[in-house]
Order: structure tokens, then C-alpha cells, then sequence
């Protein structure tokens, strides 16, 4: 618990500094004489760099250990958060996020690492779902506390504080972080290039590590790309609901995210064998409380709309089951590759979705007007081509995997699908298939 906490305190500061922009974007403006577009450019680079560097940071977890990332990531996310409170000009601050996103890209598959380690099988999901809400509230503690001292300290003050308290977590994971309860540093397959492409075809060509691709795809995007950019503007702007409101519905997903995330920890270690059909289920509440949305006539009244936040929220603890498959698909020395290659998932689905929002919501309104509801309403439509395109894709590989497991011993699969727990399930040990 002491690993854990120390390993989860660390993420949730991470998780402070990705979001302590959110609220000071008016300041910022004013600070770099920047526009709403060069704004927007802060988070959509922090975004790619973290996307891009998963699968590097994944092999990296493999070959030095999570112990070792986490300082290295925590130190950058310092160094990083310095620079962004000194920085003067437009292209130092974009340069100071830049290794934001690149510090951020390591923490939390390290942190998972650990969490697969230390605990028991029997714990590992529902201390991953705890980690990922406890991220949450780093996310939340970034609003409210972030404005009061960009009120009374200033901007430098306020971006200075949390970069100390990186430098307190540094120490904390030096004097207390173990890479296992063996192994204080436990080192990997040194990198080459052979390895790297080895290993990657490897752990894609296991179908469990694509089935939790396809579930992270699936399941991130929509409330990623709602609650950081384009949730407040339609539902203030097409739905016509109240600032106050609006910013209390974003606050609703998160609160549902940490409310169901509990849950779906105890029901992915007690019914393994159904993760992909919860998945389905829930994929299936969102796309409906969508459609409803979408299709009411004028705008939706307020109790739709909080079963839509409440949709969202939900889907956010359901799509870490796709770093479960990357758990019981792949073995320990591949585990942080393969959590990386499931991470891209969610996070390529929300920039392709960022971005195409905000063209489809150019294309449909004139140059200088506000956006109308039936552009916002056709730009969020677009959300089900890769919901979809996903969905099929987790059917696709659900009944790859199902199939796999019953070619290697039918009486272990039929027993497995009735609840035995006792059976060997997880699939790491097989080996991939010629030429995937």
C-alpha cells in the first residue's frame, strides 16, 4: 500500500499539472498575446507528444523498470512546470508543455506496473479503477484551488507550487518505490532495434492486446474530448444551458467516473470472462443517451442531459478494462509496451475527434458568428463514426479471443464461462500466432 500510494500520489500530481491550464486560459491569453486558436494549440501539442511517446515510453517501462521512469518522468513534469511559470513568450511556454506531455507520457503505466506487481490477481482490477479515479481528482483539485491562487498569487506563484511538490514526490518514490518486492530496480531486455520490433509485433499480434486497443478507442474519446474543449461551448451555445450549470455537468462525468469505477473493478475480477460484454453494454448507454440528445427536438431538457454526463462518466472506468486484456494477454516483460499500444487507443480516437469537431463546426458557420445549434449538432455527430468503427472491432476480437481460449482447452473455457475462477484464464503464456 505504501508503493502504491506513493506511486498513485505521484500520478494524481501528474494528473494537476496536465490540467492546471483549464482555468487559467483567460490569463494566459492576456500573458502570451495569444488568440483562442494558439490557446487551443497548449493542449492539442501536450496531447500529441503524450500520444506519440506511449509505445516508447512502454518499452522503456519494460527495459528500466517503473521505479526509474517514475523519478525520470516526475523530474521532467518539474523542470517543465518551472519553465511554463517563468516563460515569457508564446514559443517558450509551447516548448515547456511540449515536455509536459512528454514527463506525463511515462506515469501511468509505470504506476500500473506497480499496481500488477504488489497485488494479488484478485486485486489488481480493482486497484487499477482505483488508480484511474484517484487521477480524477488530481484533474479536479486542478479548477478550483488553481483559481484562487492565480487570484491572490499571480501566475508565476501559482505554476511555481506545484513544480516544488514534483521535487517532494522525487524523493518519495527514491526512499520508498520498489520495482517488485524482490527487486528495488529491475531491469529488462536492453533496447535494440530488433528488440523494439520484436517485441511490438509481438504484443500486437496477441489478439487480447488489440481487444484492449479497440476498448480504450471505444470507450475514451467522447468524454475526453467533451469535458477538455468542446462539452462547455454546446452545452452553453446549442443546448443553451446556464455557465454554472454546464461547468457543474463536467463535474457530473468526473463524479460518475469515481462513483462506477469501484464497481467495475469487482465486477472485472470476480466475472472475467464478461469484461467485453460490459463493455459492449456500456458503449451501448452511450451511443443511445447520444442519439436522444442528438435527435430531441430544440434543445434537451436538463435530466437528458445528466443521463448523457452520466453515460459518459460511466464509459471512462469501462475503458480501463482494455489495460486488463494487456494484463492477462501479455507476460510480465511485455506488460508496459503493451499498456502503451492500448493507451494510443483512446487518446488517437479523441485528437482525430478534437480536430474533426472543429472543422465540421468551421465548415457550417460563417466567418465571425457564433456557432448554431444544428452545426454543434451535425459536428457531434460525427462521434459515431469511430464509435462504430470501434464497436465492430471489439466484437471482432472478443470472439477471436473466446475462440482462442476454447481451441486450447474447451472443458477449462466452459468452466471459466460459468464463474470457476480456479481455471487458468490468462492467456500471456501463449505464444502468437505464425506471421501476426
Amino acid at each position: 500500500m505504501l508503493v502504491w500510494g506513493v506511486g498513485v500520489g505521484s500520478y494524481m500530481l501528474t494528473v494537476f499539472l496536465r490540467s492546471s491550464l483549464s482555468v487559467a486560459g483567460l490569463l494566459a491569453q492576456d500573458r502570451f498575446g495569444i488568440n483562442a486558436s494558439q490557446l487551443a494549440t497548449f493542449t492539442m501539442l501536450q496531447l500529441l507528444v503524450y500520444t506519440a511517446l506511449q509505445v516508447p515510453a512502454g518499452l522503456a517501462v519494460d527495459r528500466f523498470g517503473p521505479r526509474r521512469l517514475l523519478i525520470g518522468g516526475i523530474t521532467v513534469l518539474a523542470l517543465a512546470q518551472v519553465g511554463f511559470a517563468l516563460a515569457s513568450t508564446y514559443p517558450a511556454a509551447l516548448l515547456a508543455r511540449v515536455f509536459t506531455g512528454a514527463g506525463d507520457a511515462v506515469i501511468f503505466m509505470s504506476v500500473l506496473r506497480l499496481v500488477n506487481s504488489w497485488f494479488p490477481t484478485m486485486r489488481v482490477p480493482l486497484f487499477t479503477q482505483i488508480t484511474g479515479f484517484l487521477g480524477q481528482l488530481g484533474a479536479m483539485s486542478a479548477t478550483v484551488p488553481v483559481t484562487l491562487l492565480l487570484r491572490s498569487a499571480g501566475w508565476t506563484t501559482t505554476f511555481l507550487a506545484p513544480a516544488f511538490l514534483g521535487l517532494v514526490f522525487v524523493g518519495l518514490l527514491a526512499a520508498f518505490v520498489r520495482d517488485t518486492p524482490e527487486h528495488r530496480n529491475r531491469s529488462g531486455t536492453p533496447i535494440s532495434r530488433r528488440h523494439i520490433t520484436g517485441t511490438l509485433r509481438e504484443v500486437w499480434g496477441r489478439t487480447g492486446t488489440r481487444l484492449g486497443f479497440w476498448v480504450h478507442f471505444s470507450c475514451t474519446f467522447s468524454g475526453n474530448f467533451f469535458v477538455l474543449l468542446w462539452g462547455y461551448p454546446y452545452l452553453v451555445e446549442a443546448q443553451h444551458v446556464d455557465p454554472i450549470n454546464a461547468g457543474l455537468m463536467l463535474t457530473c462525468i468526473t463524479l460518475v467516473a469515481v462513483l462506477v469505477a469501484p464497481l467495475v473493478g469487482q465486477f472485472v475480477a470476480h466475472r472475467p470472462f464478461h469484461r467485453s460484454t460490459l463493455v459492449l453494454a456500456t458503449l451501448g448507454f452511450q451511443m443511445t443517451a447520444w442519439a436522444a440528445v442528438l435527435l430531441w427536438p430544440g434543445t434537451a431538457p436538463l435530466w437528458l442531459l445528466g443521463v448523457l454526463a452520466a453515460a459518459m462518466g460511466t464509459c471512462a472506468p469501462v475503458s480501463m478494462i482494455g489495460f486488463d486484456y494487456a494484463r492477462t494477454s501479455n507476460p510480465a516483460d511485455q506488460q508496459g509496451s503493451a499498456t502503451g499500444v492500448i493507451n494510443q487507443g483512446g487518446f488517437i480516437a479523441t485528437i482525430v475527434s478534437v480536430l474533426t469537431v472543429g472543422l465540421i463546426l468551421d465548415a457550417l458557420t460563417p466567418a465571425g458568428q457564433p456557432h448554431t445549434a444544428e452545426a454543434f449538432g451535425w459536428a457531434m455527430s460525427f462521434q459515431f463514426v469511430p464509435w462504430v468503427i470501434g464497436t465492430a472491432q471489439v466484437v471482432r476480437y472478443r470472439v477471436r479471443s473466446r475462440n482462442e481460449f476454447r481451441d486450447r482447452d474447451v472443458d477449462a473455457y466452459e468452466r471459466f464461462r460459468r464463474g470457476d475462477l480456479s481455471v487458468d484464464w490468462n492467456l500471456s503464456v501463449r505464444p502468437p500466432e505464425p506471421g501476426r
